[in-house]
C-alpha cells in the first residue's frame, strides 16, 4: 500500500515510528501532485518549498525527542478563499483582482500544525466561495477525480478532490451553505461541520458577519478518525467569536466510539419540498438502514414546510450576499469597484444577488429571519422524538463541468425548478439552523459517481454525529478502489 493510500493518523504514526521522515513525506505527495494535480485541478497552487523547510523543522524537533502531535509530517490543503496562511496569497475563490497576501492564519491551519501537519498548498474554489460547485474564471473547474467529465463540487470542492485522489490525506474546508459537505459527498471522502460556537470564527471589523447564515472552518478528511483528530484541534473556546461556547476539553476520538444501539434516527428523502434523484434516494436509504445492523432505529419522517426549496435557496443566495456587498461597497469607498472594473473576473449570479442584497429592505431581513425560524422549528419537531437526522447530502449526483469558468448545478429535475446554486443541496439548512452535519460516503451510482449520506445531529451533540458516522465506516468502510491508480489526463 502506498502512502497516498493511509489517512492522516496512518501517516502520521508512520513518522512518528521512525518508518519515514517528514521530508520523504513532502517529497512524496509534491511528486504525486505534481503528476497528477494536471488532470483534476485541485491544487491552485503549490509551495513545496515552504513545506520542505518546515519538515526540516518537524525533523529537529522530533531529533529533541518533542511530542510533535498525531498528524506529524502529514500534508494537507488549504482552501484559496479567505486567508489561511499568512504570507501566502488567497484569491477570493479566483477572482484575479483580489488576489492579496494571507495577514492571518486560519482555525483549520493553525490547528493542523499544532496536530504536526505541514501545509503544500490551497486548492481551488469557486469566486467568494458562493455556490456548491467548484469552478471560476481564473483557474476553471476541479475535476471529480471518479470521472474528470464532471465536477467535484464545491465551494471546497479542490480540498474534496485532493484528499480523493490521495493528493493529501487532510485538506481545509469552510462552510457557509454545505461547502464541506457537498465536495465530500460527489468525492467521497468525509465533511464534517461543526455545531455553531463549536469551533472558533473570529472575524473583524464586524464579529457577527458570519452569522447569517453561519459560517464554518473545518476539514475533509479520508476518515471519521482523522475529521475527529482535527476537531480535537479545532474545537476551543475563543472569547472574540461573540458564539463560541466554552465547552471544556473534549477527546472527540473517544466520544465518536460511543455505541449507536437504541439511538433512533429520522429519515428523509427530501425533507418533504426537494426533488430528488430516484438512484441517490435508494442509495442513502439503503445506507441508513446499514445503521440498524448497530442497532439503530431508523424510520422514515415527514416535515410540514409551508414553503418551498425555492423558497428558501432564494434566501440563503440573498442572506449569504449580506456581507460580499458590503465588503464591495466598502471597497468603493477605497477607489475600487469590482463590479464596474473587473465584472469578466466574476459569475453574473453573484453580481445579481449582491445586488438583490443591497435592494433588500429591513422587512427582507424579516422574511429571512421567519423562513431561518420555520426550518429551526420543523427540525426541532423531528429532534423531539429523534437523536439524529438522515438525509441526501445533494439531490442528484455530481453534474458535468461546464467549459466557461460558470458550472452550477442543475436547473430542472423531475420537471421542477431547481436553483442552480444551491438548490440542488440539502446541507444549507443546517447553516441556517447551526446544527452539526457530516457527509458521509453512501455509494456510488451505475455510473461510478459517489453519492453522500448527510448524518445532521442535535444542536451542540457534535458527538452524537461522530458516532452514527462511525458506526456506519465500520459497517460500510468507503475505501473503494477507485480512483487511486487510475491514470488521469
Amino acid at each position: 500500500m502506498g502512502l497516498e493510500n493511509l489517512s492522516g493518523v496512518e501517516l502520521g504514526r508512520e513518522v512518528s515510528e521512525g518508518h519515514i521522515t517528514p521530508t520523504e513525506v513532502i517529497d512524496f505527495f509534491a511528486e504525486r501532485i505534481e503528476k497528477r494535480n494536471p488532470g483534476i485541478n485541485a491544487f491552485v497552487y503549490t509551495k513545496f518549498d515552504d513545506a520542505r523547510a518546515e519538515a526540516k523543522k518537524l525533523e529537529a524537533r522530533m531529533a529533541r525527542g518533542e511530542d510533535v502531535g498525531p498528524l506529524a509530517g502529514v500534508p494537507v490543503g488549504l482552501k484559496d478563499f479567505l486567508p489561511s496562511k499568512k504570507g501566502w496569497t488567497n484569491s477570493h475563490g479566483g477572482v484575479k483582482s483580489l488576489i492579496r497576501v494571507d495577514e492571518a492564519d486560519s482555525v483549520f491551519y493553525d490547528s493542523a500544525v499544532r496536530a504536526g501537519a505541514i501545509a503544500v498548498g490551497k486548492t481551488n474554489a469557486p469566486a467568494f466561495a458562493f455556490r456548491g460547485t467548484c469552478d471560476n474564471k481564473l483557474y476553471g473547474p476541479t475535476r471529480n477525480p471518479f470521472n474528470t467529465e464532471y465536477n467535484s463540487g464545491g465551494s471546497s470542492g479542490g480540498s474534496a478532490a485532493a484528499v480523493a485522489d490521495g493528493l493529501v490525506p487532510i485538506s481545509e474546508g469552510s462552510d457557509g451553505g454545505g461547502s464541506i459537505r457537498i465536495p465530500s459527498a460527489w468525492c467521497s471522502c468525509f465533511g464534517f461541520k461543526a455545531s455553531v460556537g463549536t469551533i472558533p470564527s473570529v472575524c473583524r471589523p464586524d464579529g457577527w458577519m458570519a452569522t447569517h447564515p453561519y459560517c464554518f472552518n473545518g476539514a475533509i478528511t479520508r476518515t471519521v478518525l482523522d475529521s475527529a483528530v482535527m476537531m480535537n484541534y479545532m474545537a476551543y473556546h475563543d472569547p472574540r467569536d461573540p458564539l463560541s461556547l466554552d465547552r471544556g476539553k473534549r477527546d472527540f476520538t473517544e466520544l465518536m466510539k460511543k455505541p449507536i444501539k437504541g439511538l433512533k434516527i429520522a429519515f428523509t428523502a427530501d425533507f418533504d419540498i426537494f426533488t430528488v434523484d430516484p438512484e441517490v434516494a435508494g442509495i442513502v436509504e439503503a445506507a441508513a438502514h446499514r445503521l440498524e445492523e448497530a442497532g439503530a432505529i431508523v424510520e422514515q419522517v415527514h416535515f410540514g414546510f409551508k414553503h418551498s426549496q425555492n423558497d428558501f435557496a432564494n434566501i440563503w443566495c440573498r442572506s449569504i450576499c449580506i456581507d460580499t456587498a458590503i465588503d464591495m461597497e466598502l471597497w468603493k469607498k477605497e477607489g475600487f469597484d469590482l463590479v464596474r472594473d473587473h465584472r469578466d473576473e466574476l459569475p453574473e449570479e453573484f453580481i445579481y444577488w449582491n445586488e438583490e442584497a443591497l435592494r433588500s429592505s429591513i422587512m427582507d431581513y424579516r422574511y429571512f429571519n421567519e423562513l431561518r425560524t420555520e426550518i429551526l422549528d420543523e427540525q426541532e419537531n423531528i429532534f423531539e422524538k429523534y437523536d439524529i437526522i438522515i438525509s441526501p447530502v445533494t439531490i442528484c449526483p455530481p453534474v458535468k463541468n461546464a467549459s466557461d469558468g460558470n458550472t452550477r448545478g442543475p436547473e430542472m429535475m423531475n420537471g421542477q425548478r431547481i436553483e442552480p446554486l444551491i438548490g440542488f443541496c440539502e446541507t444549507f439548512f443546517e447553516n441556517f439552523a447551526g446544527n452539526p452535519a457530516a457527509s458521509v460516503p453512501a455509494g456510488l451510482t451505475a455510473t461510478g459517481l459517489p453519492v453522500g449520506m448527510q448524518i445532521i445531529g442535535k444542536k451542540f451533540l457534535d458527538e452524537d454525529v461522530f458516532a452514527a458516522a462511525h458506526a456506519f465506516e465500520e459497517i460500510s468502510p468507503w475505501n473503494y478502489d477507485i480512483p487511486y491508480g487510475r491514470e488521469i489526463h
